[in-house]
């Protein structure tokens, strides 16, 4: 364990969207507590740009994330590679490295299995939002999950252009070796057979579940505990020519006996990303307004609605604190104080569990052949 308030030497796997305009802004932010020291990407002129930009040495740039781990001289390592991070995450744990993983953790439970040890937190920045905490602090004064009556989720999902214009981000690169992606194609079809099958649809349902609504799947977790049941899935197109991804909409039983229903709309003209938790109890509301996660230290909106003097009353609480930072503050916690994170291992396969129970029962619905883990 490292010493408490020591900054931490970090390497970053993957220099993708979420790695540029979140992770290492924000680590460059906190340099009070971390120290990007190596970094590492499949694109050349990727790695070299943000390399100069975070002043990490050329020695210490690696083209294989693989090699970055080998490479030593780091405390800690973020993960922000694309698709599964079972076999990085066991390969980092192996060598004693502490892990702030991005969704998802992995695409099979046989891959979480392998994941042994605490030193390790899944990224779902939304339950750190202040916004969130004060929710749950509410939440608690009023009876905890029991008390919630119904969950309700709604995600407007614009298109990732629409979200990321504000950044100006560069082009795509095209200086990634076609045999390295080559070889990560076949690895995720591998993976979601051994999770899934080879319905399509139920693949592009499950790379849904875990690479978007996990988060909503762990704010159920924060706030009722995981789903208790999956009763209803459904899936749909905007229009026959529409986006390759359906919406979603998934509802069950709490754990408590509350009921929660998700809908995951996929609007790619939709003007701008919006997600809506609500929490219905016997004594009112808890509504949480999301902006998209990419806008640094936009405010989370969480308005409390309950009677008072024989009417109704409004409250609302907005932090400007960005809730991708607070994660990295908890994930220092964690390393150099052994604090658990809210979401660790176990907490990630659950999700992973309920994401395989949506699948299972979307094949019980439509006859879709579910194949792999879900099946069973």
């Amino acid at each position: 364990m490292t010493e408490p308030g020591k900054r931490i030497r970090i390497a970053v796997a993957g220099l993708g969207v979420i790695a540029r305009t979140v992770h290492l802004p924000l680590l460059q932010r906190r340099a009070d507590l971390f120290d990007v020291v190596a970094l590492s990407d499949l694109s050349p002129a990727r790695l070299a740009e943000l390399g100069d930009r975070y002043g990490v040495e050329p020695a210490r740039r690696y083209a294989d994330a693989a090699d970055l781990l080998d490479g030593g001289g780091c405390d800690a390592v973020l993960l922000a590679t694309s698709g599964s991070h079972g076999e990085l995450a066991a390969a980092a744990l192996d060598r004693g490295l502490p892990v702030l993983c991005e969704k998802p953790l992995a695409y099979t439970l046989a891959e979480t299995d392998r994941l042994t040890g605490a030193a390790l937190m899944v990224g779902y920045m939304k339950q750190y939002d202040p916004a969130v905490a004060e929710a749950v602090r509410l939440l608690d004064g009023i009876g905890g999950a029991a008390a919630v009556h119904a969950v309700e989720v709604t995600v407007l999902h614009a298109a990732g252009e629409q979200q990321l214009a504000f950044a100006h981000l560069p082009p795509p690169p095209r200086d990634v070796p076609a045999a390295a992606e080559a070889r990560l194609r076949e690895a995720d079809a591998r993976l979601l057979d051994a999770a899934v099958g080879g319905d399509a649809g139920a693949r592009v349902l499950y790379q849904i579940l875990i690479n978007s609504i996990s988060h909503d799947l762990s704010l159920l977790r924060l706030f009722t505990g995981p789903p208790a049941t999956v009763d209803h899935v459904a899936t749909w197109p905007l229009a026959p020519d529409g986006p390759a991804e359906p919406s979603v909409e998934i509802s069950g039983r709490l754990p408590a006996g509350g009921r929660y229903g998700i809908r995951w709309l996929n609007l790619p003209d939709c003007p701008a990303y919006r997600e809506t938790v609500t929490l219905h109890h016997a004594r009112g509301t808890l509504e949480l307004v999301f902006p998209s996660p990419y806008l640094l230290n936009a405010p989370t909106t969480l308005t409390a609605v309950d009677r008072h003097s024989g009417g109704e009353r409004r409250a609302q609480f907005r932090s400007v604190t960005e809730a991708f930072e607070q994660e990295l503050v908890a994930f220092h916690a964690m390393v150099t104080a052994g604090t658990r994170p809210l979401t660790g291992v176990a907490e990630g396969a659950a999700d992973l569990r309920t994401s395989q129970q949506v699948v299972r029962r979307y094949g019980e619905l439509t006859g879709a052949a579910i194949g792999g883990e879900a099946a069973s």
